[in-house]
């Protein structure tokens, strides 16, 4: 691309088309990860399982996978076509989530989950690269946020449509005896759901990655190197690749050991064997990416594992999603179990609908709004403040936190579902808007080249600590104490570890901004332009 083109295309009424597409897929990609929640009691029901295990299927089932192959596909977006990454992932989210209306056990929903979390796995570490190349730094977080908000659009809109297409469903089809293919309205909905993501891709497909010339590495096959990338994250290719190097093996033999005890004995404690499995894989798929990162590529290594601070900022921002998360996806369930008898109980509120309808209406619309509004109006706040002070975004994060901490126990400890409803809004304009000034922080701290890598560690903390957890935590603690809601307020126990993990970050992130280039080894011209070295 020409440097004019460049210039056109930064910024410009190009870079807010491709986002806007790139915030449609996201949102796409949030309902069909989220719809589990309203179809929850229906699944419960049907496949006789407990909060747990509904915690695990939305959570771990889904995380660990999505974390783990966000690693590599990260790492082929920093080389490969960013805007092909993001349509093929597309559509094979979408189809997974077609499949997982055929499921008939917990096994069968489990493995489709896994599949959607593959699928999603390849977008946003290649959304983040593209959005971060296509904006100035002065407007990076506000475009960020607004990417992110397709996240909180997402995670409300799947609310009203799953409660509509089963509502329809259930009405048409009152015995799934007599139903097509057998299914029922929470298996339809699954079904359903799937197809408008397969049309969104040609859509994607129509837009052109503005570097991809450039970046393109000539004579490396992409497959090749997407084949290299999983062997370094994938077990047991994890212990062939560490063998390679003298001494490496016997260090991932001994993670894999200790990874593997600790997992046995949370296990042994909680019963849940299947949970502690797959988490303890994915820690060790981690831990030995990271060993190979170290020897691979060392600026990387460097600037991300090798910076204590960005590793601290990563856990804290996934200890964040370990609460937002878990609260978004127990909403609907803990409103239909505290105000209603049941989904096809009568709506307080509503004429002629059902309980169902109601709760995925107001829970739905109600966080779509707030939650929208909330991480934009976060980007903004965070981008502001960052002009006042270098440390802005931080705090922006911090301010979310604390202000989320009254909302959320007000909510949930209510006994008027009114008050309930029309605090789900407020709740989470205020627990949404530290997003996109965690994004761009994490993308400040490492090179250009670098982003997608950056964009699908900040996921990996976001999914192995938030998603993989949070949602199975507060269900098992809620079994355990006979309450949803204290499963729920236990989460915030954490709340303290983050703010100081925030303060601590927070007095040296100027330095390590100054001193990235210095930190990875890579000398930077000084007849570059300054623009072109602070991107």
């Amino acid at each position: 691309m020409s440097p004019g083109a460049k210039s056109d295309a930064v910024g410009g009424a190009r870079a807010w088309f491709i986002l806007a597409v790139l915030t449609l897929v996201y949102i796409i990609s949030f309902i069909d990860r989220q719809i589990l929640s309203i179809l929850a009691e229906g699944i419960k029901l049907d496949l006789k399982l407990n909060d747990a295990q509904l915690g695990f299927l939305y959570g771990t089932a889904f995380a660990i996978f999505y974390a783990l192959f966000g690693i590599p596909l990260g790492r082929l977006a920093d080389s490969w076509n960013r805007v092909w990454m993001v349509a093929a992932g597309l559509i094979g989210w979408s189809l997974m989530t077609t499949l997982s209306g055929f499921a008939a056990t917990f096994a069968m929903l489990a493995l489709a989950r896994v599949g959607v979390g593959i699928g999603e796995a390849s977008t946003s570490p290649a959304a983040y690269s593209l959005i971060t190349d296509l904006f100035p730094e002065k407007r990076r977080a506000t475009a960020l946020s607004i990417y992110t908000s397709g996240l909180y659009i997402g995670l409300g809109l799947s609310l009203p449509a799953g409660g509509l297409l089963m509502s329809w469903w259930r009405t048409r089809f009152p015995d799934p005896g007599t139903a097509p293919l057998g299914l029922a309205p929470w298996q339809a909905t699954f079904v359903m759901l799937g197809f408008p993501g397969l049309l969104m891709a040609a859509l994607v497909l129509g837009i052109r990655d503005p570097d991809w010339r450039e970046r393109r590495i000539r004579g490396v096959s992409p497959w090749r190197r997407l084949g290299e990338e999983l062997a370094t994250i994938v077990p047991p290719l994890t212990m062939i690749t560490a063998a390679r190097r003298p001494g490496e093996l016997g260090v991932n033999l001994a993670m894999l050991a200790a990874i593997g005890v600790a997992a046995a004995a949370v296990a042994a404690v909680s019963g849940d064997v299947a949970q502690w499995v797959i988490y303890g894989t994915g820690v060790y798929a981690v831990a030995s990416w990271v060993q190979t990162l170290r020897h691979r590529d060392v600026a990387t290594f460097r600037l991300i594992w090798g910076t204590p601070v960005v590793v601290v900022l990563v856990v804290a921002f996934g200890a964040i999603a370990f609460i937002t998360y878990s609260t978004g996806f127990w909403a609907s369930p803990y409103a239909l179990r505290t105000f209603y008898d049941g989904p096809d109980a009568p709506a307080l509120f509503l004429s002629q609908i059902t309980s169902l309808q109601e709760v995925s209406m107001l829970v739905g619309w109600g966080s779509a709004l707030g939650s929208a509004l909330g991480v934009i109006c976060g980007g903004l706040i965070a981008d502001r403040w960052r002009r006042g002070d270098p440390r802005g975004r931080l705090f922006t994060v911090a301010a979310s936190l604390i202000l989320s901490v009254p909302l959320t126990v007000a909510m949930f400890a209510t006994s008027d579902p009114l008050l309930y409803f029309i605090l789900v809004p407020a709740t989470t304009f205020v627990s949404s808007a530290w997003s996109g000034a965690a994004i761009a922080t994490i993308n400040d701290l490492v090179l250009p080249r670098m982003r997608a890598t950056a964009g699908a560690t900040f996921l990996l903390g976001m999914s192995l600590v938030g998603l993989a957890l949070g949602p199975y935590v507060a269900g098992k603690i809620g079994m355990a104490a006979g309450s949803l809601r204290i499963g729920i307020f236990s989460l915030y126990a954490a709340a303290p570890l983050i703010l100081a993990a925030l303060w601590y970050a927070s007095r040296q992130l100027v330095a390590l901004e100054s001193t990235r280039e210095a930190r990875a080894g890579v000398a930077i011209p000084l007849t570059m332009p300054r623009a072109e070295r602070n991107r």
